[in-house]
């Protein structure tokens, strides 16, 4: 009987080791993994060992500036990085903003390293390949500032082009009221399917445009957009969003010749995907692949198949801050946040840098007519492959992630 007992405390206290190793390996892994996570933009101890093993010098009182709350203009062509946000290993917006910054002592190593210590905060995040006109950053500065310095040292698709100081409480995302992207693309996205004519020769109708405009105009208002982005289900309230316009300019023809539109679409905010899937939808119906129905039944709870238009084309064009500007653009010590004085800069740049890619790819690589060819691919219809996964579940994914 003793020894039955013997055995079977050997065997508790056993366990109770096994246990305490178990514990003690899984606080080791969560501690590798939240290691592993932290973003070390800069080794600062590996850059001083190949340097010659020179201290870096200790930090001087004197040294230190007087900085305040500024809003900064930029615009930036995402042909070549992966999207405006910082992303460890990745060539970003950001990455390449900070390191100009850092370097003309806009901001001191500790901001480099950690943005929060600036306050930083960008309007909206623009994702891989997305261009913007005028986006907007908000970020602690200090006041003698040089422009001109600062782009010497940034890639040329990368530009700052206007300062501005805020208020204390001022952040360029939650003080945005509306945002407003362009699509551009060639008018021939808008043909009618069964249409042959080359891509060179296509010229797009006054009927066609209308039919166009038509559709693009079903988005506008409060609507629920959960089939217009990812992981999201109908009874998510933030996938409600407000379209204020969507509109398609007149033809114009790009300098290789081939003739362009270009939709501009503004609303309060964007969920990731929701602007191309919405251009994709609307140029499946004006081609005749599917119909208003569909747009119609993408609005209520069904999960429906829709098609998504390439990325190329997307630009963010506009971060609007009426409000702000009306209560504090004329008090006497802020400027509204307009930018007039550095329009031209900006058309300039538009001109040169983003789109002048979107019609230079557009003719040699062709991804919206290969985008075309899919079209007729997609149901258009319920979904079958998430109608469960989907159900009662939500998305984290923040506002304006836009491509």
């Amino acid at each position: 009987m003793s020894e039955a007992l013997d055995k079977l405390e050997q065997e508790q206290e056993k366990r109770r080791q096994q246990k305490e190793e178990a514990i003690e390996t899984t606080k080791e892994m969560k501690q590798l993994k939240r290691n592993l996570k932290r973003r070390k933009w800069v080794d600062w101890k590996t850059e001083d060992e190949e340097r010659g093993d020179v201290k870096r010098p200790p930090f001087n009182p004197a040294d230190r500036i007087k900085r305040k709350k500024t809003a900064i203009l930029l615009a930036y062509s995402g042909a070549n990085y992966f999207g405006m946000q910082r992303n460890p290993g990745m060539a970003t917006i950001e990455e390449e903003l900070f390191k100009a910054m850092l370097k003309n002592k806009w901001i001191t190593d500790e901001s480099f390293d950690q943005a929060q210590l600036c306050m930083f905060q960008r309007a909206a995040r623009t994702d891989k390949g997305v261009s913007a006109a005028r986006q907007v950053c908000s970020i602690k500065l200090p006041e003698d500032l040089d422009i001109k310095a600062l782009n010497e040292d940034l890639p040329e698709q990368i530009r700052l082009f206007g300062i501005e100081r805020v208020t204390k409480g001022f952040n360029a995302k939650d003080q945005c009221n509306a945002r407003t992207y362009t699509y551009t693309m060639p008018s021939i996205a808008f043909a009618d399917f069964n249409d042959k004519t080359q891509y060179e020769q296509f010229r797009l109708t006054s009927e066609r445009l209308k039919k166009a405009q038509e559709v693009l105009e079903m988005f506008e208002g409060t609507k629920n957009f959960h089939n217009f982005t990812s992981r999201k289900n109908f009874l998510d309230p933030s996938a409600k969003r407000f379209i204020m316009s969507f509109t398609c300019s007149e033809p114009f023809l790009s300098p290789q010749g081939v003739e362009f539109v270009t939709v501009k679409v503004k609303g309060q905010s964007f969920m990731l995907h929701q602007i191309r899937k919405m251009v994709g939808l609307s140029i499946a119906i004006v081609r005749g692949h599917s119909e208003i129905a569909t747009l119609e039944r993408a609005l209520t709870e069904e999960r429906l198949d829709l098609p998504m238009a390439p990325g190329l084309g997307l630009v963010l064009d506009t971060v609007h801050y009426e409000r702000y500007n009306e209560r504090y653009g004329q008090d006497g010590i802020h400027n509204p946040l307009t930018w007039e004085k550095q329009e031209t800069e900006i058309q300039n740049f538009i001109e040169t840098k983003i789109f002048d890619n979107i019609y230079r790819t557009e003719c040699e690589q062709k991804p919206l007519l290969e985008w075309l060819e899919t079209l007729p691919l997609h149901s258009y219809d319920a979904r079958r492959d998430d109608a469960a996964g989907t159900e009662g579940k939500t998305t984290n994914k923040d506002d304006d992630n836009e491509e």
